[in-house]
């Protein structure tokens, strides 16, 4: 039977307050945006919003504003789902032949793949866009797709290994033995079972390439399909900068990984406890 003690109060009012600290830039978010044009500039974002407005979204989804706004967000969407689907079609293929091999050569390849994890990508970002302009890269959602197919493979690896050496051999072992090819197998009996890791590896990557400012600024400077990133930018003012605005384009900006992560928390939530219950 459990006992309500001084420590069990305790620890509920520990939790309470760093759930009020992890939920209060939600909380200025939302508080900024409903703010009025007069009380932006008269309050702190802490303070409670006295008259409630929707115009900071209507005035970033009006005609001209919701143009740039419309085309940033496509341009994400695009960029975010050509890179996940590139990681989830060559990282779950890689990291399965990479475990299922045993010799010294793949476990030296797993190594170096998990390299690029630790290595930061700024440090090879001179190469990379001299490589990317050679190839056309630049200036192009695809081109900047593939750069981040390229950038996130050892995490995708890294992954789905976990995973696939929690998978029993005996689902590929009865394939091979009623005639199924490697590949065949590999679609149709492992590819399933890996559903929590593609879900981790969907949302992760989703979500680093969907909030990520650095790379779009560099690979797509010029361009004329910016991503959403790069629009909000675009209402920061060298001398002022309407806030209610940006907090209102962050808040729609939210809204896609949100509905991502919603789709896929069972698996995310199963691919980090790790292996599944057969």
């Amino acid at each position: 039977m459990f006992k309500y003690t001084k420590w069990a109060l305790l620890r509920e009012i520990l939790i309470w307050v760093v759930a009020i600290v992890m939920l209060s830039p939600l909380y200025i978010l939302v508080n900024v945006a409903l703010k009025g044009p007069n009380e932006i500039h008269g309050s702190a974002g802490f303070e409670i919003v006295k008259h409630p407005t929707l115009e900071a979204f209507r005035l970033v989804l009006s005609q001209e504003v919701g143009k740039l706004l419309a085309g940033g967000l496509l341009t994400s969407l695009l960029i975010t789902a050509i890179a996940v689907f590139g990681l989830v079609a060559f990282g779950s293929v890689t990291a399965y032949m990479l475990v299922r091999r045993t010799g010294r050569l793949s476990k030296a390849a797993f190594y170096g793949v998990l390299t690029g994890i630790v290595v930061p990508t700024q440090l090879g970002l001179v190469p990379l866009y001299i490589g990317a302009k050679n190839l056309g890269l630049l200036g192009s959602p695809w081109g900047l797709a593939i750069i981040y197919i390229a950038m996130l493979m050892p995490l995708s690896v890294f992954l789905y290994s976990g995973f696939v050496r929690s998978l029993s051999t005996d689902y590929e072992e009865a394939a091979y033995i009623d005639g199924s090819g490697r590949l065949r197998t590999f679609v149709q009996i492992v590819f399933p079972l890996l559903a929590p890791a593609t879900g981790t590896v969907a949302i992760m990557c989703g979500i680093i390439t969907w909030n990520d400012f650095f790379n779009p600024l560099i690979f797509l400077a010029g361009s004329d399909t910016p991503t959403l990133a790069l629009v909000i930018y675009h209402f920061v003012g060298g001398f002022q900068t309407e806030w209610n605005q940006v907090f209102a384009i962050l808040i729609i900006a939210m809204l896609p990984m949100t509905i991502l992560f919603l789709i896929f928390q069972k698996k995310f939530i199963q691919g980090f406890s790790g292996g599944i219950k057969s």
